[in-house]
Formats: C-alpha cells, sequence, structure tokens
C-alpha cells in the first residue's frame, strides 16, 4: 500500500487518506450491498454479502496498521541513529535540525495510529460488531 511513503509525510496520509475511503463511505457500501428487507428474499445471502463486506475492511485495517507501524519502526531508527550522531557532535547544528524534523514525524507516524483507532471504531459501530 505505502511504498516508499515513509519518506514523504504527505505522500503517507495522501495513501493513508485513500486507503480509508472504504470506511468514509461504509453507510453508502452497506446500503449497496445489503438488501432492504422487501428485496431480502429475491437477492443472494445478505448475511454473505455483509461478511465480505467486513473481511474486505479486516484487511484493510490490517494493511493499514502494518503499513502505520512499518514507517513509525524506519523513523524510530532514524531518531535513534540522529540521536547517536548529536552525541558524538553536539554542536552540529544539521544534525538537531534533522532530529528535530524526525522526531516531529515520528509523532505524527504515531498520531496516525490513534486515527485508525477510531475510524476502525467509528465503522465497527455502523456495522453493529
Amino acid at each position: 500500500m505505502m511504498d516508499n511513503t515513509c519518506e514523504d509525510f504527505l505522500a503517507f496520509q495522501e495513501a493513508l487518506k485513500k486507503s480509508r475511503k472504504m470506511d468514509d463511505n461504509i453507510i453508502h457500501l452497506l446500503n449497496t450491498s445489503l438488501p432492504t428487507d422487501s428485496f431480502a428474499n429475491k437477492t443472494s445471502d445478505a448475511g454473505q454479502q455483509c461478511k465480505q463486506l467486513y473481511e474486505q475492511i479486516q484487511n484493510s485495517y490490517t494493511q493499514r496498521e502494518n503499513s502505520i507501524k512499518q514507517c513509525i519502526s524506519v523513523v524510530s531508527s532514524r531518531v535513534k541513529h540522529l540521536k547517536d550522531e548529536r552525541q558524538v557532535s553536539e554542536d552540529n547544528v544539521d544534525v538537531m535540525k534533522s532530529l528535530r524534523k524526525q522526531q516531529t514525524r515520528l509523532r505524527l507516524m504515531q498520531n496516525e495510529l490513534n486515527v485508525e483507532e477510531v475510524v476502525k471504531d467509528r465503522t465497527l459501530k455502523v456495522l453493529r460488531l
């Protein structure tokens, strides 16, 4: 899903936004996927359709969470490396700037895990799970 987006936070956020499209449109997806009572007898199994939708959503959650955690790991490694560099050359302004930038990026990515939980809870409430 997010190849090389760990380098660019805006691309990272955009990839998450695209991936969360299904969650944003969950009501519409339910309305178009599941038949109303009057059509329930004329269409395929509503339970099966709901199960498939749920599985799609779960797969999406897993992919996003893994991608977020992967990026957090990459940026955490950079932060650690920059902290080590700072210990060696405390007066290096470029190292300090890079460290602050990476720490900010790390916090923003960690925040996306919290956003992911909110999105997940909201969607599962709509699905009544």
